[in-house]
C-alpha cells in the first residue's frame, strides 16, 4: 500500500485519476478477500441455465425442489449518495516546506481521489465541496464518467494553486450548515480537516444539523502525528507561525512540550467524546502512513449502510 511519499515520488502531480486507480487497485489486490463482495450487488432474479455459463451461479437448493437448473442474476446496487467535504484552510497547508508537497490538504485530495475511484467503482453517485472561510467549490452528485472527470479536475487545481495559499482561516461550522441544508436526498458525507476549531460546541452543533437530516458522516481527522501530536523537533529555539492568521512566535519546544501534550491530549479526547456522542465515525488519518487508514473505515461504513 503506497503512502504519500511513495505518490510523490512518481511526480504525477496533473493525473490524479491515474494515481488514485494506482492506489484503489493495489489496496485491493492487497487484500484476501474482494472488499466489494456481498455489497455491491443484490439478487434479482432467476433464468434459465444455458449450456456454456458458468456453474458458480446455479441456485443448487432450487434444483434440490425443482430438479431443473437454475442460475441467479444480480444487479448492481446504485443508491449510495456521497459528498465528499475537504478543508482547504491554510492550517492544512501544514507542515509546510517549499521542496516537498506532503502536507494535510494534499493527503485529503489524495484520499478523495482514491474514494471517489472507489465509489465509482461500487456504482455510487459521488460530488465534492471544498470550503475554508466560505464554500469554494460545491458539485451535484453524479455517478457519471464526465462528471467524474470534472471532480478529477477540481481536485488537480486544488492541488497546485493552494501549496501557498496562506492567512484562509476555517468556518466549518458555516460550510457544514449549508452543506446540511444544500443535500435534499439522505447521503453519506466524508470530511477531511484537522478539526481546528474556536468553539468545538458549535462545529458539533452542525455535524448535529447533519445528522439529524439523516445524513451519514465519516470523520477523517487529517493530522502530521509526528509534528503536531508528539511536538518533534529539534531542542533549539524555533519560529512557530499560524498559517491562518500570520501571528509568529519564537519558542523552544522542549519548554513547552508537557503543557502542549496534555492540551492535545485533551482536544483529541474531546474529539473523540463529541463523535461518539454525536454517532460520528472517526478515523485517525496520519500524513505519514498509507491510505489503507482512508479506504478501510470507508468500506466498513457503506457495508454497514446496507
Amino acid at each position: 500500500m503506497k503512502s504519500l511519499q511513495e505518490i510523490f515520488s512518481f511526480e504525477q502531480f496533473d493525473h490524479l485519476e491515474w494515481v488514485s486507480g494506482q492506489v484503489v487497485e493495489g489496496f485491493i489486490t492487497g487484500m484476501h478477500r474482494s472488499p466489494y463482495h456481498g455489497f455491491s450487488v443484490e439478487f434479482a432474479e432467476h433464468r434459465s441455465y444455458n449450456e456454456g455459463d458458468s456453474t458458480k451461479h446455479i441456485d443448487w437448493k432450487l434444483y434440490a425442489r425443482t430438479d431443473k437448473l437454475f442460475v441467479k442474476r444480480y444487479e448492481e446496487e446504485t443508491n449510495l449518495r456521497c459528498m465528499v467535504v475537504i478543508d482547504t484552510s491554510s492550517s492544512m497547508l501544514f507542515p509546510f516546506n517549499e521542496k516537498s508537497k506532503i502536507n494535510k490538504l494534499n493527503y485529503s485530495i489524495y484520499s478523495a481521489a482514491a474514494l471517489i475511484y472507489l465509489l465509482r467503482k461500487q456504482r455510487d453517485a459521488v460530488g465534492l465541496t471544498l470550503f475554508s472561510n466560505e464554500i469554494e467549490l460545491k458539485t451535484q452528485v453524479k455517478l457519471s464518467e464526465t462528471h467524474a472527470k470534472m471532480l478529477y479536475a477540481e481536485l488537480n487545481k486544488c492541488l497546485n494553486k493552494n501549496n501557498n495559499d496562506f492567512n484562509k482561516t476555517t468556518d466549518a461550522v458555516g460550510a457544514l450548515h449549508q452543506i446540511a441544508d444544500s443535500i435534499q436526498k439522505r447521503s453519506l458525507v466524508i470530511l477531511f480537516s484537522d478539526m481546528f476549531s474556536n468553539d468545538i460546541d458549535k462545529l458539533f452543533a452542525a455535524i448535529e444539523h447533519l445528522r439529524y437530516n439523516k445524513h451519514e458522516l465519516i470523520l477523517f481527522h487529517v493530522t502530521d502525528k509526528q509534528q503536531e501530536e508528539h511536538l518533534s523537533y529539534q531542542n533549539r529555539p524555533i519560529k512557530f507561525v499560524d498559517m491562518e492568521t500570520g501571528i509568529a512566535q519564537k519558542l523552544n519546544p522542549n519548554d513547552i512540550r508537557k503543557q502542549y501534550t496534555e492540551n492535545y491530549q485533551s482536544f483529541l479526547k474531546e474529539l473523540r467524546l463529541k463523535c461518539g456522542q454525536y454517532q460520528v465515525d472517526l478515523a485517525e488519518a496520519d500524513i505519514n502512513g498509507d491510505f489503507r487508514d482512508v479506504l478501510i473505515p470507508f468500506l466498513v461504513k457503506r457495508k454497514g449502510l446496507y
